[in-house]
């Protein structure tokens, strides 16, 4: 049954071969069901192999029944850009959720939010035997932490945390599918190759997951043809976005006048994109626009923030770059997005990647900047052509150049469509409604899974039903 619970940088990968995973789903990942002595010293909950808190009786015999509402235990999965979703980790914990994280980023940004974090490894490319290990590894997170639910997020850890949870009988696996990644993005040979094992793993990680969160119906609907979906798809759209912490970045940050002349920009005008320096993202098409735009508008500058040398064979060279040189800049990843945002006339997303809602596409809107992006599903969630931006046909630079101009030709145009963009994220795609449907889905799972319900207060209940729809 399909489930609309209504009000994004997407790791690249593919996945181990089917037949080096299948080989091993039906045996322990730890040796016979023994854990380390690591693993037995870290309990504390008493013995972790009686499995998760909330879905067994306490070791003194007290039965769910005759306790009172206790804390459940949430384990968040993701790649390297993990760091992002601590503001949503941060909500869920006030809905009343004790939550663990597990990635493969720094621990740093955890800690220092006071969230316990546990530290693992993945090849976001093609690997077999680095996917092998990652499998394990969840597993083995999974055995020590004993979670009562676990959501994974990008496309690898959403295949193998269900590969994994099969070791660990009683963790609620939710998966969340933000887009189909380089599989569906790309032609490649390698890709069409690996698609056929793409949908195979997927199908048997539904058997084992609880649930299945879309951010965009056109991937729940893909799932649902190809018998994908599993038992419980659920659509919530995008990741969220902190509205009150971006302001407070933007409030915080520096000026768009020290920007401007630490980048030496000048008072040109500037067109941005903030993502992966990658030919699927986009990138080749929008060096070609900006070409086209210098041509009509010499003094505008395009400024490019996202990593570059991190991206394989699918980044573009510095050299393509660099025969763009003077009116395209290049400054590598930030940490002031926001602020950057707020100095830009035009935020140009050519991205040409299946992906979920692009989180910077909703940070864009509510910095106020007039959105120029593709018709890929995941940017038409968010953009309605004409009304808060303008979709234009993935790899298509002269069709992105026009519209650049047109923004930078009729200010007034780009200040009301902006307008609208921040208005419709604020109200359908802020954080605090996404962490509401999450936090009513991992209670309806629970509730499901023990036979009874959460004491829920009456605001809950009703904040449940106002922003999520009946589960």
């Amino acid at each position: 049954m399909r489930i609309n619970y209504t009000q994004e940088l997407e790791p690249l990968g593919t996945i181990a071969p089917l037949s080096l995973l299948r080989e091993h789903l039906d045996e322990p990942f730890l040796g016979g069901g023994q854990m380390s002595n690591v693993q037995s010293m870290s309990r504390p909950y008493g013995d972790r192999r009686q499995g998760p808190h909330l879905l067994r009786d306490d070791l003194n015999g007290t039965p769910m029944e005759g306790r009172g509402p206790l804390q459940p235990h949430l384990l968040y999965i993701g790649g390297e850009d993990h760091h992002l979703r601590i503001p949503a980790m941060s909500a869920l914990r006030d809905h009343g959720f004790r939550v663990t994280a597990a990635g493969t980023g720094e621990p740093a940004p955890f800690e220092q939010a006071g969230i316990n974090y546990r530290r693992f490894h993945f090849d976001r490319f093609v690997s077999p035997l680095a996917d092998w290990a990652a499998v394990k590894s969840i597993s083995k997170i999974l055995v020590e932490v004993q979670p009562d639910l676990a959501q994974s997020f990008d496309t690898k850890p959403s295949v193998f945390l269900p590969l994994a949870a099969r070791s660990t009988p009683g963790v609620l696996v939710i998966r969340t599918i933000n887009g189909r990644a380089f599989l569906y993005s790309s032609r490649s040979p390698t890709a069409l190759t690996l698609r056929p094992v793409y949908r195979a793993l997927h199908k048997i990680a539904a058997r084992t997951a609880a649930a299945t969160v879309f951010e965009i119906g056109d991937d729940l609907a893909f799932f649902e043809r190809h018998g994908m979906a599993g038992k419980k798809p659920v659509l919530i759209p995008g990741a969220g976005v902190d509205v009150d912490g971006f302001d407070r970045a933007l409030t915080s940050g520096p000026s768009p006048s020290q920007l401007r002349k630490e980048l030496g920009l000048g008072d040109a005008e500037v067109v941005i994109t903030v993502t992966r320096m990658t030919r699927q993202k986009g990138i080749p098409a929008l060096l070609k626009a900006a070409a086209k735009v210098h041509e009509l508008r010499p003094d505008v500058r395009f400024l490019l923030v996202g990593p570059r040398e991190s991206e394989g064979p699918l980044a573009v060279t510095q050299a393509e770059i660099e025969r763009h040189a003077p009116y395209v800049k290049a400054i590598g990843p930030r940490s002031d997005i926001p602020s950057l945002l707020s100095l830009a006339d035009v935020f140009a997303f050519p991205t040409e990647y299946r992906e979920g809602v692009p989180r910077v596409l909703l940070e864009a809107a509510l910095a106020g900047v007039p959105i120029v992006t593709t018709t890929m599903p995941g940017c038409a969630e968010v953009i309605r052509d004409g009304w808060n931006g303008f979709l234009v046909p993935p790899g298509a630079p002269r069709m992105l150049a026009a519209k650049i101009l047109d923004l930078l030709g009729n200010r007034e145009k780009g200040r009301v469509m902006a307008g609208r963009a921040a208005e419709r994220v604020r109200k359908e795609f802020s954080l605090e409604n996404v962490v509401a449907c999450q936090a009513a889905l991992y209670r309806d799972l629970i509730d499901r899974a023990r036979g009874s319900r959460f004491e829920d207060d009456k605001n809950t209940r009703e904040q449940r039903g106002r922003t999520c729809g009946a589960p």
